[in-house]
């Protein structure tokens, strides 16, 4: 019923609690913590998939050097895929094996 209130709502009156609440019930958006409902951080599907270093080092929030030394110790081998320069990594599983790994992946 809310959504048909903003609706007739010129734009410029609209609140931006009022553009949230229209993203989330109509557009299926993320809350605002960011995870959607499931719990899950990537909405769009069950996998999150990267493709590079400098979309890795996005993804952990990081330089493209750190996520390069991160990759090259070893640490994330079971999330990466390469073939030749093509480097494919799962985010979420990465994730999870930094959060438990307890090897040093910096410099020494």
């Amino acid at each position: 019923m809310k959504t048909l209130e903003l609706r007739d709502k010129p734009l410029f009156q609209s609140t931006l609690g009022d553009l949230v609440d229209v993203m989330k019930e109509e557009l299926g958006f993320a809350s605002e913590s960011g995870n959607d409902e499931k719990g899950n951080t990537f909405p769009s599907g069950d996998k999150h998939y990267v493709r590079g270093m400098k979309e890795l080092a996005a993804a952990l929030h990081c330089s493209v050097s750190t996520a390069q030394r991160i990759k090259s110790s070893g640490v994330i081998d079971a999330a990466i895929s390469q073939n030749g320069k093509v480097v494919v990594i799962d985010v979420e599983r990465a994730l999870d094996i930094l959060r438990v790994s307890n090897k040093k992946w910096g410099r020494k």
